[in-house]
């Protein structure tokens, strides 16, 4: 006790075991990798494996961070988290395709409240992010390599018994021959947009907000009739669609031979949506501009949190995705709409890039006071 203050014991006999629950989970997914590039010869030791650079040639290396924002809240509500590792995987891999990587490792820091080993709802809950990484790791098709547990009291806020923030790290390879760099898009290039029926992991505190006003404290046990007989918690925790098996196919990557289809940009849409990604990912460095006379249909979720809001289209295209979670700039739109179909992805040509500057949007918003946005 300090100034009237109870400090929280740290429990590190559970924290030593989760730790050790969590690694095993990790091993598990090393299988996603090619045998030999994983190098193991320190794994005896306690360290994570490392990447083998023998066993690429003419190949780059980078790192991409990310987290899942607020979005642990919904979860929270509804104690259960097992779409929490897709959120992540999504935030920290699907960015590497924009300059044509492909990302081979992730490591990852979960930061919890208190780990408690008599509450059955905290147990649960790490046990569902350990579940829920190993699946996304799959998806993904990546190896989970390093990762840290952190008991940081009430450094941690959120819903509930159980709270937590969930970061991690990409170790991205990338082909110099196939390196993305803003050189290769022309006008006429096509533009594919990958459809994403949920939030993403961006702009969740509006989401929050807008629920709490409108429904109060229990907003996620709630149903809006206009969007089905489903609770509100339920629709807004959708997992995040991951690209970076779809994108690994049709760039090539650094473990495959031949692309899929000839791609020649990649926005991966978050904050500040398509204006701001398909801007400073793909258009600036020719001075190129894009039209977007087709575009896919936002969310029913996403309309209906806009109207409560009182976004106007214009803010609510510049915070969330409006339906592409995932913007493809290709000579080859038929091959890359079939691979991504393949996937299990809903994919279809929405516009193209052209000479003349900024970008052109067919309105598909809640308010629809302009047909065409224009940034």
């Amino acid at each position: 006790m300090a100034d009237g203050i109870r400090f929280q014991d740290v429990n590190i006999e559970l924290g030593d075991k989760m730790s050790e629950f969590f690694t095993n989970a990790s091993e598990s997914t090393y299988s996603n990798l090619p045998e030999g590039l994983l190098d193991m010869s320190g794994v005896a030791f306690g360290n994570p494996p490392q990447i083998d650079g023998d066993y690429l040639n003419g190949v780059t290396y980078g790192l991409q961070l990310d987290g899942i924002g607020t979005k642990p809240e919904i979860s929270e509500r509804l104690n259960e988290h097992h779409g929490a590792g897709f959120d992540l995987f999504a935030m920290v891999a699907d960015d590497a395709a924009a300059s044509g990587g492909e990302v081979l490792a992730i490591g990852n820091l979960l930061d919890v409240r208190e780990l408690n080993n008599d509450d059955e709802v905290i147990i649960s809950g790490m046990h569902q992010l350990a579940a829920s990484m190993v699946l996304a790791a799959r998806d993904a098709r990546v190896a989970v390599i390093g990762g840290e547990i952190a008991e940081l009291g009430k450094r941690i806020g959120g819903y509930g018994d159980f709270n937590y923030n969930w970061g991690g790290v990409a170790f991205i390879a990338t082909r110099k021959d196939r390196k993305l760099t803003g050189q290769e898009l022309n006008a006429g290039h096509k533009l594919i947009g990958l459809a994403e029926p949920g939030f993403r992991s961006n702009g969740i505190t509006d989401v929050r907000n807008a629920m709490e006003e409108h429904y109060g404290d229990n907003w996620h046990e709630q149903v809006e009739p206009s969007l089905g007989n489903i609770a509100l918690g339920k629709l807004l925790q959708i997992p995040s669609t991951i690209y970076a098996k779809l994108t690994r196919e049709l760039q090539g990557g650094v473990l495959q031979e031949e692309p899929s289809a000839e791609i020649t940009g990649v926005a991966h849409i978050t904050g500040g949506g398509q204006p701001s990604k398909l801007g400073r990912m793909l258009l600036r460095t020719k001075g190129l501009g894009a039209t977007i006379d087709n575009p896919l249909q936002p969310p029913d979720t996403m309309l209906h949190i806009q109207r409560l809001r009182g976004f106007d289209d214009r803010k609510a295209y510049g915070k969330w995705h409006m339906g592409s979670g995932m913007i493809v700039s290709t000579t080859e739109p038929d091959k890359a709409i079939t691979e991504a179909e393949k996937h299990g992805i809903n994919a279809q040509e929405i516009g193209y890039i052209d000479d003349m500057p900024g970008i052109r949007i067919k309105n598909m918003g809640a308010v629809q006071d302009e047909e065409w946005l224009t940034y």
